[in-house]
């Protein structure tokens, strides 16, 4: 028989196997998941973030240059201006994401923008030599992209908050997420707007 002395080197051993072995079938049980996921949240939140702003940076240069050739439409360019402080007023971080209400009155204050900009663009129909000008279309071709690159983020939100939410509610992040994780709630993901104030303005060229 082997004396006490001789096993425990094995069982040492084997203590040391287990332990290296543990973390590899944990993480093949997706227990890292959900803190992956949320974080993809938060940098796709990030994103949106991001292009909303680079699109708040045009509207002033947008209405000065309408306004030169456009004075009398005041009533739309003051609806663009309005709309424009009203999005940049709310102070917005990551941790919106677990605030279902500030979420939607972010984008609700977008939408609003986003209906603003579309009748400006509308009013330049109305002004040729508006229309012609270098500036103005330097201008439409940037909003036209920044809106493409908020559809784009906007979209790659929604994907992360659904991989999230389906996580959090089927197996085995389910177990996870009581066991570990439990101060992470559900989000909220973006809802289109009944009179569909959140798509995108008409960029006609």
């Amino acid at each position: 028989m082997q004396s006490r002395q001789e096993l425990a080197p094995s069982r040492w051993r084997w203590q040391l196997a287990t332990l290296l072995i543990m973390p590899i079938f944990l993480a093949g049980c997706g227990i890292n998941n959900i803190p992956t996921y949320d974080e993809q949240v938060k940098s796709a939140w990030s994103q949106v973030q991001n292009q909303y702003q680079r699109r708040a940076d045009l509207v002033p240069n947008l209405v000065q240059t309408v306004k030169g050739f456009a004075k009398q439409e005041r009533e739309t360019l003051t609806a663009v201006v309005e709309a424009r402080a009203k999005a940049t007023s709310i102070q917005v971080d990551a941790s919106i994401v677990d605030d279902p209400q500030k979420l939607q009155q972010f984008q609700q204050v977008q939408s609003q923008l986003t209906g603003a900009l579309s009748r400006l663009m509308a009013v330049s129909e109305r002004y040729p030599e508006l229309k012609s000008n270098q500036n103005f279309l330097a201008l439409q071709s940037q909003l036209e992209g920044t809106e493409n690159r908020i559809a784009v983020a906007r979209r790659d939100f929604i994907l992360a908050v659904n991989r999230y939410n389906t996580e959090l509610r089927t197996f085995p992040g389910r177990i996870w997420h009581s066991l570990l994780y439990s101060d992470l709630p559900l989000r909220e993901n973006f809802e289109a707007t009944a009179d569909n104030a959140d798509q995108a303005p008409q960029v006609n060229f």
